[in-house]
């Protein structure tokens, strides 16, 4: 007989709900049928817990007196996005510092802040009447932020590509280092115990799903960026309170050559409704597949080398055109299964209940490649945007000029040339910045871009 969340959850608090973790439930469904195991199991648990590229943190700073509209700002040397409001931004995991590199970025800034160490805020500003400060540096900890709310605009694979390396060279990638001449295979999530993998059709997760997050409840709050679900590659939006989350489940690291990432753990409870959920949740290793693409091949059509799946993976190697090929994960099993498992003890505790999503992820979604198409003609209209887009110092506003030619006389490398009918035409390429014609065109026309 099916099940609803509330009935779900009025066992939870009377402490008589049945929770297993989805790497247990394959077998109970494989000894008692879906039917069954519908019946004797209330709640599966998931868990992931792997690099998450796409993740950061919105920070609100609060009001310093004088008060300041800050528009750079830097954390530990690592800049972060300030075009939202006065004293809001965005620290994306990825950044890197200014002075150390790839070795620390915004993840580390992170973990940092997690683990109670200070940090060093500095923030400049243009001043206006009513933010007239225009610096400041201090020292904040984690709790001195109004608010830190981790944020991930994709999180949660529902299955992710595997990678080698085909090229007679090392390869430094987000995949980890790829050895040459097929020396190695590296993948990503967590297999059967991936929450995306044990509930693909999103019966029981999208907007408003409560879920485990960095040792905190958050939220799913949509489908995340990329969400392919045709192709079997959803992806969840999700969102928690840093300041509740514990180090324990979100960890800086920086891959060789590629740059900084941040370690999430991530788990979401799947409410087992009926037969069809009970079934869905008894996926396996062997069942979850995935395809092998060869990264030497700077192309987002990379040539695929075999596909595979997490049994095969898990097991060290895997066979690529007759070679034995040592395999090794990217994610960590071991904070997965503590991470459902975690979840598990706090669903029987009474410390965490369920909520059915307000709306599910969408089980249909376009992904599309950037296309690149020519700017020139749009930008012919915004020449100081196209003086920087197109990496050249000088901006010519064209209608303003009148064509008298005393930039032509002035400019010593050939920038301008006259027509027969007198117009001028500018090689902005040619270019070196000297700006003796910017200062002394009458017209203002031409301009030296700040960038």
């Amino acid at each position: 007989m099916p099940k609803t969340v509330e009935q779900i959850n009025e066992k939870i608090a009377r402490g008589t709900v049945k929770v297993v973790r989805a790497d247990q439930m394959t077998e109970i469904v494989r000894d008692l049928g879906p039917n069954r195991a519908a019946e004797e199991v209330d709640v599966v648990t998931t868990g992931t817990f792997g690099a998450m590229c796409s993740s950061g943190v919105w920070l609100n700073f609060g009001h310093a007196d004088p008060p300041i509209k800050m528009t750079r700002v830097w954390l530990n040397d690592v800049e972060i996005y300030a075009g939202v409001a006065a004293v809001d931004g965005y620290l994306g995991a990825t950044q890197i510092s200014r002075t150390e590199g790839m070795r620390y970025g915004g993840a580390h800034v992170i973990e940092d802040l997690l683990r109670g160490k200070s940090v060093v805020l500095r923030a400049v500003a243009y001043g206006t009447d009513c933010y007239p400060r225009k610096s400041i540096l201090t020292t904040l900890t984690l709790d001195d932020f109004n608010t830190a709310l981790l944020s991930n605009p994709r999180n949660g694979y529902q299955r992710y590509a595997a990678a080698a390396n085909s090229s007679g060279r090392t390869l430094r990638t987000y995949m980890g280092t790829l050895l040459p001449g097929l020396g190695n295979a590296t993948y990503s999530g967590a297999g059967a115990l991936s929450p995306l993998s044990n509930d693909p059709d999103y019966r029981t997760i999208g907007l408003g799903t409560k879920i485990f997050l960095g040792g905190a409840e958050g939220f799913v709050t949509g489908p995340g960026t990329q969400h392919n679900p045709e192709k079997g590659f959803g992806t969840m939006m999700v969102q928690g309170d840093l300041k509740s989350m514990s180090a324990e489940f979100i960890r800086a690291a920086s891959f060789p050559g590629y740059g900084c990432t941040l370690y999430i753990g991530l788990g979401i409870p799947i409410p087992v409704l009926d037969a069809d959920l009970a079934r869905r949740t008894a996926v396996s290793d062997a069942e979850i597949g995935t395809t092998i693409y060869d990264y030497s091949v700077p192309s987002r059509t990379r040539p695929a080398l075999k596909d595979t799946n997490y049994a095969e993976l898990k097991s060290g190697r895997v066979e690529i055109g007759g070679k034995s090929v040592p395999t090794s994960p990217l994610s960590s099993f071991v904070l997965a299964r503590r991470i459902a498992e975690e979840l598990k003890r706090r669903i029987e505790a009474g410390s965490f209940s369920l909520t059915a999503p307000v709306q599910n992820l969408p089980t249909k979604a376009v992904v599309r490649p950037l296309e690149r198409r020519s700017p020139q003609k749009m930008l012919r209209s915004l020449p100081k945007i196209a003086a920087v887009c197109l990496n050249a110092p000088l901006a010519w506003e064209e209608d303003r000029c009148i064509h008298c030619g005393h930039c032509l006389a002035l400019c010593p490398l050939g920038v301008f040339t006259r027509s027969e009918e007198g117009k001028l035409s500018v090689d902005a390429g040619l270019c070196s910045g000297c700006g003796i014609c910017t200062d002394a065109c009458p017209l203002g026309a031409l301009s030296l871009s700040t960038e």
